[in-house]
């Protein structure tokens, strides 16, 4: 099986991520899909927690509450922990909810391990995540957020 990555080019230089269809199939296969219809393209780190986690994903109304019109998903959770560079869908209340929006963890975070779909991990540009402006310390929402000017996933070379 060939890996693919998905690379996030921010402003600052560019995020790769090695997507793991092995833990969450469908999951890589949206990401995919959107990253390859543009939907990610332009979009802001809407909620930026430090020593947590930076979320983004929403292509439509850009705030965190919007999704792609495609149904939500099914989840896969698997044991894969939730630790420092790890990429995992957000979702709403219901496991079942994930659709667009993804977050990526700044530090471990074992209290989501089998509570949300882990899809990937960074391999190079975390620093780049680190870097992204942070949102206010209640909410995590940002005023003025960094955006992914695009996203493209490719094979692995």
């Amino acid at each position: 099986m060939s890996n693919k990555i998905m690379t996030i080019q921010l402003k600052s230089g560019n995020v790769k991520i090695l997507l793991r269809p092995d833990l969450a199939p469908k999951h890589c296969e949206r990401i995919e899909q959107l990253a390859k219809e543009g939907f990610y393209d332009h979009c802001p780190f809407h909620r930026v927690i430090d020593g947590f986690m930076a979320q983004t994903g929403d292509g439509v109304n850009q705030d965190g509450t919007g999704g792609s019109s495609y149904p939500d998903l099914t989840q896969e959770f698997s044991s894969h922990p939730h630790k420092r560079g790890v990429v995992s869908m957000a979702r709403a209340q219901d496991p079942n909810s994930a659709n667009s929006q993804f977050f990526i963890c700044y530090t471990d975070c074992p209290h989501l391990d089998n509570q949300y779909t882990v899809f990937g991990e960074v391999e190079s540009g975390m620093d780049l995540v680190d870097g992204l402006k942070k949102g206010h310390p209640g909410s995590g929402v940002v005023a003025d957020p960094d955006c992914m000017e695009s996203v493209t996933v490719e094979e692995s070379v």
